[in-house]
């Protein structure tokens, strides 16, 4: 198949549609690829590349199409929405003039937050007379809403029509969680959709020899590791709150790697608090993290006491399971119900530090033994829902059907 996807977010930005990508151009399909300028999560365009103009680049052998893009900003929400638009009004204006000589079976759609990139693919699907596929990994508005850049009831009732106009001018919906399916079907009517969640790269569930960084309070003692995103959405207050709760417990550390939104204000938390079990590492290469994260006794995912946040399932959950260690779950919903299902670990309520405490020292309480079969458990359950080349082939599937049945329809 010839296959465009459109994103964004891309590579050198870590999200799973790099992988992904990468996984569909080694099966033998020619893949494009249109995107931004990367530019998140600190909200500067990265070194080596500028905010305007268009570019073409080489990436593992596949052509990656840069559109221009107003760098999103830190914690302001005029800049994030213009760095969303940005994106949209880019794709439809210089979109079709970059690819104006391919034809492709198929565009894929790679959607987490904003919804609304998906515009442009749509436009070029009705150009180049190509079916669309849309992989949902946030519910919108709700996420704008839980997030609390957009409050005003008349902007979320304006948004869930531009949702429900999205959904409409695509050809198949696939949810990263079954929680998905209702919010998305009821703006949807009459649009196939499927589930088809996120699994992650196989360096996580076979790391790689690779030198490791010497991260303090992660190889020695008791370490519950937190990766990725430090932001709203996360409620790290709850890491905050539970290391000073088992601040007279020396051999309990909780280590933070990655950076976000509430980056700053955890730090300034820590400091006040003088919470010594607290260390904030900031972002390491994606490269090393299966390695750091197999250093780790436990490992720690939160998520805000939101209603849209329990329908969703967090992809550091597979990651989690992947490399095989224990897991503290601190959220609701789907992501809590995987955990328990899988017996990988312990759930606790979101945004709940005392909760979060005492499941940390029950952890901590127990064998190695018995934890290392918690361990086994999530990376058992990864193999049987989440592998990635099982996944890969069902998306292959999955995009060779519509573009059967696109073509019956013309």
């Amino acid at each position: 198949m010839r296959v465009l996807i459109v994103s964004q977010y891309f590579w050198p930005e870590c999200f799973r549609i790099n992988d992904l990508t990468r996984s569909l151009a080694e099966k033998g399909h020619t893949v494009d690829v249109l995107t931004g300028k990367p530019n998140y999560p600190d909200g500067v365009i990265f070194p080596g590349y500028r905010a305007w103009g268009c570019s073409v680049e080489d990436w593992q052998g596949l052509k990656v199409h840069r559109v221009p893009i107003l760098a999103r900003g830190r914690q302001s929400g005029i800049r994030l929405a213009l760095n969303y638009v940005s994106f949209v009004v880019s794709g439809v204006l210089f979109g079709p003039w970059m690819l104006r000589r391919k034809k492709y079976d198929v565009i894929f759609v790679y959607a987490p937050s904003p919804i609304f990139q998906s515009i442009p693919a749509s436009f070029l699907g009705w150009l180049k007379g190509c079916p669309v596929a849309l992989w949902i990994q946030d519910l919108w508005p709700e996420s704008a809403e839980a997030t609390g850049y957009i409050r005003r009831p008349w902007i979320l009732k304006l948004l869930k029509r531009m949702v429900r106009f999205v959904y409409c001018h695509t050809d198949l919906l696939l949810v990263q969680s079954e929680a998905f399916r209702s919010n998305v079907a009821a703006l949807a009517p009459g649009k196939s959709i499927v589930y088809y969640p996120n699994s992650v790269e196989s360096e996580f569930y076979h790391p790689p020899e690779v030198l490791l960084p010497e991260i303090p309070g992660l190889a020695a003692g008791f370490s519950v590791l937190f990766a990725g995103n430090v932001g709203t959405g996360q409620a790290i207050e709850v890491i905050v709150g539970a290391a000073e709760l088992l601040r007279e417990y020396p051999d309990i550390h909780f280590v933070v790697l990655g950076k976000g939104s509430r980056w700053d204000w955890m730090c300034e938390q820590a400091k006040a608090r003088g919470l010594s079990n607290l260390y904030l590492e900031g972002r390491y290469p994606l490269e090393t993290m299966p390695g750091l994260m197999r250093q780790a006794s436990a490992l720690l995912v939160t998520l805000a006491d939101q209603p849209i946040f329990a329908a969703t399932i967090p992809s550091k959950i597979q990651a989690y399971m992947a490399v095989g260690r224990p897991i503290l779950a601190c959220l609701n919903g789907e992501g809590a119900r995987i955990v328990s299902e899988a017996n990988a670990g312990f759930t606790i309520p979101a945004e709940n530090a005392k909760a979060l405490a005492s499941a940390t020292l029950q952890l901590y309480r127990l064998s190695d033994d018995e934890r290392e079969k918690m361990g086994q458990n999530g990376q058992r359950y990864y193999k049987e829902h989440f592998d990635h080349d099982r996944l890969v082939q069902q998306l292959i599937d999955a995009l060779r059907d519509l573009t059967l049945s696109f073509g019956g329809k013309r």
